[in-house]
């Protein structure tokens, strides 16, 4: 008998993700699908874009305090996940696509989202080192943001190298409409976002708790960031370009003239090697540059690098699709773990065009 996955916020973007992830899944069955304020909805009322769920209909959310699941996917707002989770039946495995379990620090949770901290779960970036092994034997995994999936994965390699300050690190991360939810907002209605880019957010992102909480954990020390997230004119998919000050030791070890002691293959040398055999993880080839476009759909990061020496920094430019590797397929491959099943299944590196 298969292993069933229920499914809470299963009407929202990351749910509808997730459930086209899961019909995909040869070692997953779907079963509950539950949702508030669409309970009694056929499932295809709300994602006609999955016909084989056909003649599913949304239970309330209540109704998994009697789930048979083995495995539940919690794709609810912030600050939702804790309480569905304390009434799920013990022993059951949960993976959290929202915040609620990610931070570590009470005080960071509640300047970031307000409200009472839920408590800390396993971190669930299987790339990260350690983090695989810590997946696997997990019941209750904190799957990551988007924007820390794109920056972290862009940043850890070299602050854990100790090849940039991490006391100077710059990111500017554009982002898809999709990644603030389904709800109904005046500033994402199509008339407002075609053919505007908007930075909100600036300097107080919630998300940037967490990212500074990755990259310090893996620096070995605190570091120090400026965020600002930009609202793209598109459904899904970020692009982060970070960028740092090399660290004292590279700039004394200069002996390839470019004053920063690395240049584009040397750092790029640094991200192949900490990726090296990791299936989601694309360094590019030189002079390719990622795109939103190429990761649509897909739950694979690209990554390029290169070194700026007339302003002294280096920068990493990551593009993903939020709704996949930033949210559902980081989920399903944090739970191919924590069910032993191999990682990689039900989900794809490669992506959709056009």
């Amino acid at each position: 008998m298969g292993v069933t996955a229920a499914v809470a916020g299963a009407s929202g973007y990351g749910g509808g993700e997730l459930l086209r992830l899961l019909l995909g899944h040869p070692g997953i069955e779907i079963g509950d699908l539950a949702a508030n304020t669409s309970a009694g909805a056929a499932v295809t009322d709300v994602h006609p874009h999955l016909p084989d769920l056909e003649g599913r209909v949304f239970v309330d959310t209540e109704a998994l305090a009697q789930t048979s699941a083995d495995i539940v996917f919690l794709a609810l707002p912030h600050g939702q996940s804790a309480a569905v989770a304390a009434t799920l039946p013990a022993g059951v495995r949960v993976v959290d696509l929202g915040a609620d379990h990610r931070l570590h620090d009470p005080q960071a949770w509640q300047r970031a989202y307000g409200g009472e901290h839920a408590g800390t779960w396993t971190y669930g970036m299987p790339e990260l080192p350690g983090a695989r092994e810590e997946i696997r034997v997990s019941n209750r995994v904190a799957a990551p943001g988007c924007y820390p999936t794109a920056v972290s994965l862009a940043l850890v390699p070299l602050v854990a190298a100790g090849a940039v300050d991490p006391s100077d690190l710059v990111v500017v991360a554009a982002s898809g409409t999709s990644g603030a939810g389904r709800s109904a907002k005046t500033n994402l209605l199509g008339s407002e976002v075609m053919g505007d880019l908007t930075a909100y957010k600036v300097g107080s992102h919630q998300h940037r708790p967490e990212i500074v909480q990755t990259l310090s954990r893996y620096a070995g020390s605190p570091v120090s960031m400026s965020f600002t997230p930009v609202l793209a004119p598109m459904p899904r998919g970020i692009l982060a370009t970070c960028t740092a000050r090399p660290s004292a030791e590279i700039v004394s070890g200069d002996d390839l003239g470019t004053g920063l002691g690395a240049d584009a293959e040397t750092i790029t040398g640094i991200l192949r090697a900490f990726y090296d055999g990791e299936p989601f993880v694309r360094v590019l080839p030189a002079g390719r540059w990622p795109r939103t476009s190429s990761t649509l759909g897909s739950n694979c990061v690209h990554l390029q690098a290169t070194v700026d020496a007339e302003a002294g920094r280096v920068v990493v430019v990551a593009a993903i699709d939020n709704l996949t590797k930033g949210a559902a397929g980081q989920a399903v491959q944090c739970a191919n773990l924590m069910l032993g099943q191999p990682e990689t299944t039900g989900l794809s590196a490669q992506g959709v065009a056009p």
